[in-house]
């Protein structure tokens, strides 16, 4: 029997969620909508010109995330990043903790920064993220757990870390470990920039073809250099035996390695959009794990990263996700 349903691999950010306003990012010179890596002296600047505005903050990071919504349910997560001897780091792997996830010993912490993501809001509910990634840059191979990795049932780890040499690195040993061990590999795109920028990156990263993808329309579409969807579906059976691909408010696509099966939205009035493709994963890997079918899994998906946009932050309440669990049984 599986100790853990997934073993994630990721960045490990805090999250410092802010409402602005689309003016607030001319002045700051911010493309809207996508996550920008900055340096500490930038990031500072920004939080110096929000000083004003109110905030709120979370362990966060897009796997971190995802797992944490997997615990939620009543899965078994374990999360392997890296964090600083410093009090933002304390605070994140408790926070971890706390949401009943797995991770590694505090006691060999290094000094320096843990990472922090600000994240602005805009009233057309987008997100727009700056990370500086800190200690997190420097994620390796020496926090890949591999007795943990090879106790799950899936490995799953977020298209961020092509970034850094380190942790792209880090993410294909890996994928192979998990390959090796007979446990079943999941990848998100996570961000258009992502495949914008490092696409060769990416494609390491996957190496030749993992058990499942995650993206949105955007990302799909950027990996196949193409605007047709069904060009980008098309690329993506070259990738990966599944995939899902979100779709917003048209709802999802999931190929089960046979059919392409249409998720249907869960209409609602957004508010705030971080997180929900995190959700949407976490939700589904769950339903994987518990050995529903990919429609079952995606309909859960599907109604957790609805119920997420009607708020802010990144999670829900533990009490309605189930809530939303059993409503689906």
């Amino acid at each position: 029997m599986s100790t853990y349903d997934i073993y994630a691999l990721g960045n490990a950010l805090v999250d410092m969620e802010y409402e602005v306003s689309a003016d607030d990012l001319k002045r700051l010179g911010i493309d809207k909508g996508v996550m920008t890596l900055v340096d500490e002296a930038h990031q500072l600047r920004i939080m110096e010109h929000l000083r004003e505005h109110h905030h709120q903050r979370g362990s966060g990071g897009s796997a971190a995330n995802s797992v944490i919504a997997l615990s939620q349910l009543g899965g078994r997560g374990y999360y392997a990043c890296k964090v600083a001897d410093d009090e933002l780091g304390h605070f994140y792997m408790k926070d971890l903790r706390d949401g009943g996830v797995a991770t590694l010993d505090g006691t060999y912490l290094e000094k320096g920064d843990t990472g922090r993501c600000v994240v602005l809001v805009t009233p057309d509910s987008d997100r727009t993220m700056c990370t500086y990634l800190g200690i997190s840059g420097n994620l390796s191979v020496h926090e890949v757990e591999v007795d943990a990795l090879n106790a799950a049932k899936w490995f799953y780890t977020e298209g961020y870390l092509v970034t850094s040499d380190t942790a792209r690195v880090a993410a294909i040993e890996a994928r192979k470990a998990a390959e090796h061990a007979g446990v079943r590999t999941a990848l998100s795109l996570s961000d258009p920039n992502m495949v914008k920028f490092f696409k060769d990156g990416l494609k390491e990263m996957i190496g030749d073809g993992v058990d499942l993808i995650f993206a949105n329309e955007e990302e799909a579409m950027g990996m196949a250099e193409s605007d047709d969807l069904n060009e980008a579906v098309a690329y993506l059976k070259t990738l990966s035996k599944e995939f899902a691909i979100t779709r917003g408010p048209k709802g999802a696509l999931v190929f089960d390695g046979k059919e392409l099966v249409e998720i249907d939205p869960v209409k609602v009035e957004p508010v705030d959009t971080v997180g929900a493709g995190d959700m949407f994963a976490g939700a589904f890997l769950y339903g994987l794990a518990q050995g529903w079918s990919h429609k079952r899994a995606g309909d859960l998906a599907s109604a957790t990263s609805a119920k997420l946009v009607t708020s802010l932050g990144p999670r829900l309440p533990q009490e309605e996700t189930q809530a939303i669990l059993k409503s689906l049984s």
